[in-house]
């Protein structure tokens, strides 16, 4: 794997939890909303949090689908696991929310998963080739003959 695909699913993992906080710490100023009263719901997209939220998370979705375009979901999205585990850090240490013994237990079970994810194939080795092989003329006129 290439130094930019590693940057990538770096920037899928620091940008969809650089959004997540972001995002919570804007809607926590906010206060409570419902989706019966839209002016509300609206209200909230001017507060700048939540508008460097939305960018961190729009960022995140192409990084995801970039990523998405050279490896398999199986492989990118256990990566993206790993901003759940980065979240549990950044709520404790900068939201001081309270995490159960049994929630930290769950998150090193995705941390760890995780690894064992990473160690596989980034696509399915049948799926690439048939993906990337191009049809040979012989095929082309057997099938224009059909």
């Amino acid at each position: 794997m290439t130094f930019r695909k590693y940057l990538v699913l770096a920037g899928i993992t620091i940008f969809s939890t650089a959004g997540d906080s972001l995002l919570a710490r804007g809607m926590k100023d906010t206060g409570g909303i419902s989706l019966h009263h839209l002016s509300g719901l609206l209200l909230v997209i001017l507060n700048p949090w939540v508008v460097l939220g939305i960018l961190c998370l729009l960022t995140f979705f192409s990084c995801y689908m970039s990523a998405l375009s050279w490896a398999d979901l199986t492989y990118v999205l256990p990566a993206t696991s790993l901003g759940y585990v980065l979240v549990a850090f950044i709520g404790r240490i900068g939201f001081h929310e309270v995490i159960s013994p049994t929630r930290w237990v769950g998150i090193m079970m995705i941390a760890a998963g995780v690894g064992f994810a990473a160690a596989g194939p980034t696509v399915t080795p049948s799926r690439h080739q048939s993906v990337s092989k191009e049809p040979s003329p012989q095929a082309i006129s057997q099938e224009i003959s059909s």
